[in-house]
């Protein structure tokens, strides 16, 4: 009985749902055209309001309505509503104004009365947005009664009524022309000469800019001297009308000029970097282009916006290329951005200024770098360490081009040999060390000084390897009684050492304490650890601690160091003197120490895997651990031959100079490779400076114009300018580029034929697809409906159109792009036939946007490598399958193909070998590294061919699958074309 209730009070409730009203229940999902004319009949202005939206709603839709407009004459043009007078004025703009014979609806009539008295209406409100609305409106016999309503709100007393005044005639008079305002020039030029608002005289200006030039240029003329005081929109709308002049009549340049100038000093930050940029497009004279930069200098200091500081340094940049020189004047404003605490800003900036540097300003770049650096440790700023970095590796590259800085960079540098960022200095210490064989002894002495304080391993071992290889003279005992004194006694009656207790039944798990630890994948996992959790504070010294918690590699460098200390000791005075044999027994203790310490360590790890817990993660590491170790017992025992076995002294010089000359080999190397391609820059940008010189050019000879060398208009007036005025320069797109980029949507036989073109700029891409009707009819509402996969966004949809027979159309689309990242765009064109009026769909075939446009080559440190590597946690493992048999000849196809750039030097490549291992960097332009590291080998039992991985990596998915999807293509192109 009760299922039966349940079942009967479903069954009245759904019945109810019926029982409302038509119109209630319709409200829900789309209304019909009886039901919208009967709510437009009601007096409430709010269902008025709600039965409009439908209406156009479903005119938009593509909904023939004819009922409708007589329907809203009647009952909604009197209304004093705001909302439904927005309303309408968004009606009468998509409402249908002519019949099929192409003339005028006789409600037109109406509706031309209704604007009126809207243009003519008390409400400063109503008549402005009606302006507004008139500006939207295309249709002569609808506007031309309008037009002397139009003219008297000229002299309007609200501003915003003149303002949209202003506006609407500009509009009447650039579609009509002379038809309906043959005065309209001469209207504007009185009202702008007269009017005093900023909003209405830019309005009135914008009319004569676009519409009567002469008259522009006149007004500015004799109104120079009060630029300032006209706004920023006027001084904008200058910009634009220099712009558009001087690229087509370059004569005019000199007359342009003047207001340029006047305009840098503006107070508004928009109106001084368009002018600087105007003015550098415009011309390449010194003092032009010493003036822009000047203003970008002033705005990258006076801005707190982050983005707008980026932005300027762009386009310092973008002058850095072409001139370094005038730039280089202005060098020491520019490194004043480095206040700013976003690392990023400070990065480019660095990037800008050390192109920069130059005999004359190297002194004080570098007393502005060390109070930077010497900042960074008591400010509290962004990301401090890495600013740090920064720094040190700028100072690197001056000491390393002047020689005469090294000295007094090195002692600033030194003093965070203790601090985080060590990495950094010790590498430059290194390499100043090489460089510059008369500061040795000096930077030797303060490394032994400040050795104590160093706190990592790599630096520790970076250091013990610069002291044995430089270590000379009076110094070798120095650095061998430092380095003894904190290594200490013998490691195994030390109680840090770690020591296998094969008997003992406690563990960490009988402890029972655990902890909560991140594996690698992200997930949870519980660690034992011990019960004390305090942290132990060490007294001893660092390089002593690290060597007994087990860093065996440090232990090795350790060795290495201490017996080529003992050799150059041996050598200085014989291997028969008492110094000599007291160091040989010292480093001979210390590789027996750390002999029984691996072998310690070997069997730590042994009795570890025996547990069971994690066995196979244990097992890994023992495999791992236990090369390592044997590698660097290998290396105790040559360390110990050499010092022992007399049959090694002969090879006593080959082990203290093969490794110095080997580090000079790659120093060398590192040095050539970035000086070519600081080459290869310099010569990208001449050939783009000439790229618009041509055989019949007219040539310059300045010599031969008359002494008035003194004025700027003469400075301005040069071929180069005249060259980049008319834009020849930036030129460079060749029709052969441009054809390998167009794609067929559509095909032959389809009554529309479509290809698009696609240009692709930094942040989106441009579509002209062109559209061609093959078919002997009329096509109207023809509409190209587009939509992207992946990071791509239409900005605007392509407006419907009306191809005629055998015509053709071009429609534009923009695309935005937001991330590096393989797109595609695709879609349908929709149109009627005018004698059936029946739609008729074609199906485009998809655009493949390539990741190669946005890709560009980039060169970064190994130590920035390394750590972006690991970083980065998106990775795209690729199998090698080629045919290509050489790995040289792999690793440029691969290059080339990637547009990337080779971070290991070729040098590091030669030579026979079965194996091949490189790393290739590129960012792209939204600023995402793709990291590439190649590992291929050849192999004899596989025919020859190469087998191997490559591996990608990048903090977003995106560029990593794309990259990786890249070179797949590529290979199996190459495979097929083999």
């Amino acid at each position: 009985m009760t299922v039966n209730c349940t079942g009967l009070l479903i069954v009245i409730a759904f019945l109810t749902s019926f029982i409302r009203s038509p119109v209630q229940y319709r409200e829900e999902g789309q209304r019909d055209e009886e039901e919208i004319l009967k709510l437009l009949e009601v007096s409430d202005d709010k269902v008025k309001v709600k039965a409009l939206k439908s209406a156009m709603g479903m005119m938009l839709d593509g909904e023939h309505l004819p009922k409708l407009l007589m329907t809203v004459i009647r009952f909604c043009i009197n209304t004093d509503n705001h909302e439904l007078k927005k309303l309408l004025m968004l009606f009468w703009e998509i409402a249908p104004k002519y019949d099929a014979d192409h003339k005028l609806l006789p409600e037109m009539i109406l509706v031309c009365n209704a604007l009126r008295n809207d243009l003519n209406h008390s409400n400063e409100f109503i008549r402005g947005s009606m302006l507004r609305c008139l500006c939207k409106l295309h249709e002569p016999e609808i506007i031309e009664p309008l037009t002397p309503s139009i003219k008297s709100c000229l002299e309007h007393r609200h501003s915003y009524v003149r303002k949209n005044a202003a506006l609407a005639l500009y509009h009447v008079h650039k579609h009509f022309g002379h038809a309906l305002v043959p005065d309209g020039a001469e209207i504007m030029e009185r009202f702008v000469s007269a009017e005093t608002e900023l909003g209405s005289r830019r309005n009135a200006f914008l009319m004569l800019v676009n519409e009567a030039e002469e008259m522009a240029i006149d007004f500015l003329r004799t109104n120079a001297e009060d630029f300032d005081r006209f706004g920023d929109g006027f001084a904008l709308l200058v910009l634009e009308l220099t712009r558009k002049v001087c690229r087509r009549e370059p004569s005019f340049k000199a007359q342009f000029v003047r207001f340029l100038f006047q305009l840098l000093g503006s107070s508004s930050a928009a109106v001084s970097y368009e002018t600087a940029w105007t003015l550098v497009s415009l011309s390449s004279a010194p003092t032009a282009i010493r003036a822009a930069a000047s203003t970008y200098t002033a705005l990258l200091c006076s801005q707190s916006d982050n983005n707008v500081k980026l932005i300027v340094l762009e386009r310092l940049a973008e002058i850095k290329q072409r001139h370094p020189r005038v730039l280089a004047e202005i060098l020491m404003d520019i490194l004043r951005a480095l206040s700013s605490p976003n690392v990023d800003i400070c990065k480019r900036t660095l990037e800008i200024a050390m192109d920069l540097v130059s005999p004359r300003n190297i002194e004080e770049v570098i007393q502005v770098l060390k109070r930077e650096v010497i900042r960074t440790r008591t400010a509290e700023l962004e990301q401090n360490f890495e600013y740090r970095a920064l720094l040190i590796d700028s100072m690197h590259t001056c000491a390393m081009k002047y020689p005469e800085v090294a000295s007094s960079v090195v002692p600033v540098v030194m003093e965070f040999l203790g601090s985080e960022g060590a990495g950094e200095v010790v590498v430059f210490v290194r390499s100043i060390v090489q460089q510059y064989p008369s500061l040795r002894v000096e930077i030797l002495e303060k490394l032994l000084n400040a050795f104590h304080e160093i706190r990592t391993a790599p630096v520790l071992a970076t250091a013990l390897w610069v002291l044995g290889e430089y270590l000379e003279g009076d110094l070798v005992e120095s650095g061998f009684d430092m380095i003894t004194s904190c290594v200490g006694g013998s490691f195994l009656a030390s109680s840090e050492v770690p020591i296998p207790q094969v008997g003992t039944e406690r563990t960490t798990e009988s402890l029972g304490v655990t902890r909560s630890v991140i594996l690698p994948d992200g997930t949870y996992a519980t660690h034992p650890m011990s019960e004390d959790t305090s942290t132990p504070v060490h007294t001893t010294a660092v390089l002593r601690r690290l060597i007994c918690e087990g860093d065996m590699f440090l232990g090795t460098v350790t060795a290495g160091t201490l017996t080529k200390l003992a050799c150059k000791t041996m050598r200085s005075f014989g291997p028969c003197a008492s110094v000599s044999k007291q160091r040989q027994v010292t480093a001979l203790k210390l590789c027996c120490d750390l002999s029984e310490l691996a072998q310690n360590k070997v069997a730590c790890s042994a009795l570890e895997a025996t547990n069971g817990k994690a066995k196979c993660l244990l097992e890994e590491n023992q495999v791992r651990d236990g090369s390592a170790v044997a590698d660097c017992v290998e290396r105790l025992v040559f360390f110990t031959n050499v010092l022992l076995d007399p049959s090694f002294t002969e090879f006593h010089a080959y082990f203290l100079q093969d490794s110095k000359n080997s580090f000079e080999d790659t120093f060398m190397s590192s040095a050539s490779s970035n000086a070519q391609m600081s080459h290869n820059t310099s010569t990208t940008v001449q050939s783009l400076v000439s790229a618009a010189h041509q055989p019949d050019d007219l040539i310059l000879w300045r010599q031969l114009r008359q002494g008035e060398s003194n004025t700027v208009d003469f400075e301005l007036c040069d071929v180069g300018d005249l060259t980049r005025a008319t834009g020849m320069s930036e030129a460079t797109d060749d029709y052969g580029v441009r054809l390998s980029h167009v794609h067929q949507l559509a095909g032959f036989a389809d009554p529309i034929y479509a290809e698009a073109s696609v240009t692709v700029h930094d942040y989106d891409i441009v579509l002209e697809i062109t559209v061609v009707n093959r078919t002997t009819s009329t096509l109207t509402n023809l509409t190209v409906e587009l939509a992207t996969m992946g990071d791509l966004k239409l900005v605007e949809r392509p407006q419907s159109l009306t191809v005629g027979p055998l015509d053709q159309h071009t429609i534009r689309a923009n695309i935005k792009v937001s991330s590096t990242e393989t797109g595609h765009i695709f879609g349908t064109i929709v149109y009627e036939k005018s004698s059936t009026a029946e739609k008729s769909y074609i199906n485009l075939n998809s655009v493949h946007l390539d990741i190669m446009d946005y890709i560009r080559p980039a060169s970064c440190s190994d130590e920035q490598f390394r750590q972006m590597w690991a970083e980065f946690e998106w990775e795209n493992k690729v199998a090698i399958a080629t045919v290509i048999p050489s790995l040289g000849e792999f690793l440029d196809h691969i290059v080339q193909s990637t547009n990337m750039c080779c971070l290991t030097p070729r040098s590091a490549l030669e030579g026979a070998s079965c194996f091949l291992a490189a790393n290739l960097y590129a960012k792209s332009i939204f600023g995402e590294d793709a990291l590439v590291n190649v590992s291929v080998e050849k192999k004899d039992d596989a025919d020859g061919k190469l087998s191997g991985y490559v591996r990608i990596r990048s903090k977003t998915q995106g560029i990593a699958l794309s990259l990786g999807d890249r070179i797949t293509a590529v290979q199996r192109g190459q495979r097929i074309q083999g």
